[in-house]
């Protein structure tokens, strides 16, 4: 598995011999400046919710790719307004099987509003599962109790939780979290893009190392194998 960080809450992973692309805001972050988003890969296109900070670069990366784009309804439907026809929509708590493994809607309690202030559904995260390895991506989200549903259903081998706090789970409730889905392995996102949401890079690896955790927090632009 090859993860590639873009800012923000924006990843690449390619997951089950597909590019998966999700939340990307990149042209509009001054510190992704250095990513070209005309040489991003994507066979599809996950969005958690309708802020800007998650889809600003949704539609042109979706029809320069010809990727398909997964996320709730009210979403995919802004979106097929836009000319964009490939698309897959989902609610929270439902399923679905794709060419890279299966994938859930799961809850995430955050607002959602598109760009235009469209309604945006109700904000969410993904869990994705295939032979390697079941991936719970948590979207921007609050410390709920859901998660432990998580946990219970399925097992979390890599989790990528929010823990900038103000907008988001900030690190002590993102450790909590860990327990709650019984995970192990975590990489940090929703942070440092926006004054509220800077935090000290070190007190979180720390809290996260007493936790029992393994902690990342990624360079933009940076790829690793997992």
């Amino acid at each position: 598995m090859k993860i590639t960080f873009y800012g923000h809450g924006c990843f690449g992973i390619e997951f089950g011999g597909k590019n998966l692309l999700f939340d990307p805001f990149i042209t509009p972050n001054k510190l992704a400046e250095k990513i070209d988003i005309d040489k991003i890969q994507a066979d599809y296109i996950l969005l958690t919710h309708g802020h800007f900070d998650h889809v600003a670069d949704a539609e042109a990366i979706a029809k320069r790719t010809g990727a398909k784009l997964i996320s709730n309804y009210e979403i995919v439907s802004w979106f097929e307004a836009k000319g964009i026809t490939s698309v897959h929509p989902l609610n929270i708590g439902g399923s679905a099987n794709f060419d890279f493994g299966s994938l859930q809607y799961v809850n995430a309690v955050h607002s959602s509003s598109l760009p235009d202030g469209s309604y945006g559904g109700c904000a969410g995260g993904f869990v994705l599962s295939n032979a390697e390895g079941t991936i719970y991506f948590a979207g921007d989200t609050a410390l709920n109790l859901d998660m432990k549903l998580i946990g219970e259903r399925h097992q979390i081998d890599l989790a990528f939780l929010p823990i900038g706090d103000n907008y988001t789970m900030g690190v002590d409730d993102a450790v909590r979290c860990c327990d709650f889905i019984r995970c192990k392995k975590v990489i940090g996102m929703h942070i440092d893009t926006f004054p509220y949401i800077k935090i000290n890079h070190k007190e979180a690896k720390l809290k996260f190392r007493d936790a029992g955790i393994d902690f990342r927090i990624m360079d933009i632009g940076q790829a690793i194998e997992l």
